[in-house]
């Protein structure tokens, strides 16, 4: 049986977002595919984290201390060795700086598979200091995997490393319609034929700029996640934006089933994909996002499954959205394109593409132990 390790900062249950939910993806997935799967990650209470995760194993580190949003544990530095000693490949979620040192303490001697999620943007300035260990492991691997062809063609620091980028898009499952005594209560509470967006108010995800272009249409607005006030940029927050906070998976689900479309402003490379575009197209929803060069404009075509208007731009964001509210024959001709084109992004065609790539990186290295190359 293929012994599969994935390394990343943080996972469930303390973060529920875009890796650490990819990376649950892709190991219940392979599971499926008779892979075990283990997970090594850093937790704030070790004491409180489960030993499994549906169908495989977790390894939880306590974090020491945390630098420029990254953490970092020595008991991972201390134990890794013996972690990773059993398993045929590694796969090293990035960016996690803390990662490639345990990979040059602990993991060369192991097949490495680096899953290339995004770019450093915002720690600009560490960069200039972390370049040199950054490169040298991503030369290291024996594959880097790009989540989409848009961001293998325009990150630099992929630019460098393509003869070892393989394009393997995230995927998710398929779509588990809302109970309808359920959509009918969300109904009730905030209507329907709103823009939804979901997610947390990070700095990259261009709420402020999806607040105005609300400001200037009037057009009803839906916002779900953990979103602070004070993170909005000072905006204020029309009568006609409705905050709901934090949804469940199923409530979700019912703002998709009852939104006009879905509204993605993000506006920097951090937003490496969108797995809630994903989300949006299986529902078949239109959407409107900016082109940024990353996989967010691959999911979303524009012109086809909805718009691809310029970043930072309320004014284009606006426009887009008063189209979509203005013409119905167009908003369902994106939705039912998007819906199509959500093919592209199955979750068994992931991981079919993954078990692919993990056992020709095991060929390879067993040519090399033969021939001593």
């Amino acid at each position: 049986m293929l012994k599969v390790l994935h390394v990343y900062k943080t996972y469930l249950p303390e973060d529920n977002t875009g890796i650490p939910t990819v990376i649950h993806s892709l190991t219940e997935g392979l599971a499926d595919r008779g892979v075990e799967n283990h997970v090594m990650a850093v937790y704030n209470d070790t004491a409180a984290v489960p030993t499994r995760i549906g169908r495989h194993h977790l390894h939880p580190m306590k974090a020491s201390f945390t630098l420029a949003s990254s953490s970092f544990s020595l008991q991972a530095a201390r134990d890794f060795g013996r972690i990773v000693a059993p398993f045929d490949v590694v796969t090293y979620h990035f960016p996690w700086p803390f990662a490639d040192v345990l990979y040059f303490l602990h993991g060369q001697s192991k097949p490495s598979v680096v899953v290339y999620h995004s770019d450093i943007v915002r720690q600009r300035h560490l960069l200039r200091f972390y370049r040199f260990l950054m490169d040298a492991f991503l030369k290291s691997a024996d594959a880097i995997v790009a989540t989409s062809p848009d961001y293998a063609r325009t990150s630099e620091t992929l630019c460098r490393h393509r003869s070892k980028v393989e394009v393997i898009p995230l995927g998710i499952g398929e779509r588990r319609p809302p109970p309808p005594v359920r959509v009918e209560e969300w109904l009730r509470c905030v209507g329907s034929d709103f823009f939804l967006f979901v997610g947390s108010a990070r700095y990259y995800k261009g709420l402020p700029f999806l607040l105005e272009a609300a400001r200037k249409t009037g057009l009803p607005v839906v916002i779900a996640g953990a979103v602070d006030r004070s993170e909005l940029g000072g905006i204020p927050i029309p009568s006609h934006v409705r905050l709901v906070g934090v949804v469940s998976e199923e409530d979700k689900e019912c703002l998709l089933e009852l939104c006009r479309a879905f509204v993605l402003p993000s506006h920097l490379r951090s937003e490496a994909f969108g797995v809630v575009l994903l989300e949006a197209a299986r529902a078949g929803r239109p959407m409107i996002s900016c082109e940024i060069g990353t996989g967010t404009t691959y999911i979303n075509l524009d012109g086809e499954t909805g718009f691809a208007v310029p970043p930072a731009d309320p004014a284009r964001l606006g426009e887009a959205m008063l189209r979509l509210a203005q013409d119905d024959a167009l908003a369902a001709r994106l939705g039912a394109n998007a819906r199509a084109r959500f093919s592209l992004f199955r979750a068994e065609t992931m991981c079919e593409a993954y078990l692919d790539l993990y056992r020709q990186v095991l060929r390879r290295h067993r040519i090399r132990d033969r021939t001593g190359g």
